[in-house]
């Protein structure tokens, strides 16, 4: 009796809760509508999507929003769109996702730790990795795990130029890919890059600034060669060069330092390379200027694509923040956080949590390669609990892998929840959809709750948190925008 009702007032708390909110703030900011039946639609269909079903990606339109004449323009797909699966069902496929994730994620603090610690680029060394002269005719292998790119671009490389799909990465500088001769190379959807059929070609020297400027460098008969580590036992290795990269039908740009790996381990399984987006030197925005750059990323399990843009104009509907920058660290982009709000209510977190102080530690990171939001866990306990508490009528369900908050609505179709927004420095809020929060994790209908703690100083805003939002690092004005439906 007395567990009946506890049952019955927990019910009715909630249930009074949402209503008494809901008297002083419209519905839309307090609640919103989970459409369970759609999510799994799309959770069965990715399994089975055939990729060669996709018209070949050179003859579709560049231009899906109207775009100035000095912008920039490539497809942007999600992986799973485009590479065959190879999983026996959505659990197994999430699990391989969210074991990706982790990876990413630990990619990312070891950046930061390394550049807290103080180390300088004067220690740093390469790895033993040489290339040797009988090794570059060795067939190409498979890498050791499938990487942590969830978005593939289609670039241009070389004169004349071949298509290569690359990961964007706004948590990396460098740019590189897989090129011939290979010592060591993990499989790729295209032919491996070789850098003799190209006529625009230019190995750089030892002493040129983009070679002084990497922070793990060696020299060779006065030829450049580069190394970057990921932090999880992946790396690339080979020649420093430059190169013209073509925009699809939006135009090319010559001279784009990147790496030409010869030997290349763990990363990226299916794509070329990686299409540095990060704040340093050496990332593609920063060499040809660019004044702003954005991204739309569709839904994981969809089909269907959108667009990376450089030097466009950001949607005029955009919710926007201060992009920061860390003294240690100007790959990564900062943002003005200040907390959130569950059903329409500021959660208590202290904002001090969200900030870079003095010796770097803190603050928060927009990512487009991090897959689930990592919140330090003081802040992640708060916002989850204050959206346990709107969704005590839910049925809940184990936790699964990273997620402690899981429900089972394998009996329902739509379901209303909570809202939750990121609330930005300047008072701005961004509320997100439903489906960004509350995500499946198998086809028979667990959804979990898509934050996640972490012990790090470094929060992250992760890309399921971004789909279906136009994202716009204006890169001369120091803000990021953040524009819903706009893909």
């Amino acid at each position: 009796m007395a567990q009946k009702t506890f049952f019955y007032l927990a019910f009715f708390s909630a249930f009074f809760t949402l209503t008494s909110l809901s008297r002083t703030l419209p519905e839309s900011e307090t609640a919103t509508f989970l459409d369970v039946s759609a999510s799994l639609r799309q959770a069965h269909a990715v399994l089975s999507f055939d990729p060669e079903s996709l018209k070949p990606l050179e003859s579709q339109s560049q231009e899906s929003r109207p775009l100035n004449s000095s912008a920039l323009s490539l497809q942007l797909h999600p992986r799973d769109a485009l590479f065959n699966s190879q999983h026996k069902d959505y659990k197994s496929l999430t699990r391989t996702r969210l074991y990706r994730d982790s990876a990413r994620v630990n990619s990312l603090h070891s950046k930061l730790q390394v550049a807290l610690q103080g180390i300088k680029k004067s220690d740093l060394e390469p790895m033993h990795a040489e290339i040797l002269p009988q090794d570059l005719s060795t067939p190409v292998v498979s890498g050791v795990s499938q990487g942590s790119g969830e978005y593939f671009s289609r670039i241009g490389v070389g004169t004349p130029a071949k298509s290569f799909y690359m990961v964007p990465d706004t948590g990396s500088d460098v740019n590189w890919l897989q090129c011939d001769p290979c010592s060591d190379c993990y499989q790729q959807s295209d032919p491996v890059f070789n850098p003799a059929g190209s006529s625009s070609y230019s190995q750089l020297t030892c002493d040129a600034p983009q070679c002084q400027a990497l922070e793990v460098s060696a020299c060779r008969a006065n030829k450049c060669l580069y190394q970057v580590s990921y932090g999880d036992g992946s790396y690339t290795v080979g020649d420093y060069a430059t190169e013209t990269l073509s925009f699809g039908n939006s135009g090319s740009i010559n001279k784009i330092a990147l790496g030409c790996g010869h030997d290349n381990e763990g990363l990226f399984v299916g794509a070329a390379g990686l299409l540095g987006l990060g704040g340093g030197p050496l990332s593609l925005t920063s060499q040809f200027k660019a004044s702003s750059f954005s991204y739309c990323l569709v839904n994981r399990d969809s089909s269907a694509s959108s667009t990376l843009e450089f030097n466009s104009a950001p949607p005029a509907d955009s919710v926007t923040a201060p992009l920061l920058q860390s003294g240690k660290v100007s790959t990564f982009y900062y943002v003005g956080l200040t907390g959130f709000s569950v059903g329409g209510q500021p959660v208590s977190v202290p904002p001090s949590l969200f900030a870079v102080d003095e010796s770097g530690n803190g603050g928060i990171i927009v990512d487009s390669g991090t897959a689930i939001t990592r919140l330090q866990t003081q802040a992640y306990n708060s916002l989850r609990d204050a959206f346990k508490r709107y969704t005590r009528d839910l049925p809940t369900a184990s936790s699964f892998a990273l997620f402690d908050t899981c429900y089972d609505l394998s009996s329902r179709t739509r379901v209303q929840v909570p809202t939750v927004a990121f609330q930005f420095s300047g008072g701005k809020s961004l509320s997100l959809p439903a489906k960004n929060y509350l995500i499946p994790v198998d086809s028979a209908g667990t959804f979990c709750f898509a934050f996640a703690p972490t012990s790090s100083s470094l929060s992250i805003i992760g890309n399921v948190q971004q789909q279906g939002t136009r994202v716009s690092y204006d890169l001369a004005n120091k803000r990021v925008g953040f524009s819903p439906n706009k893909c």
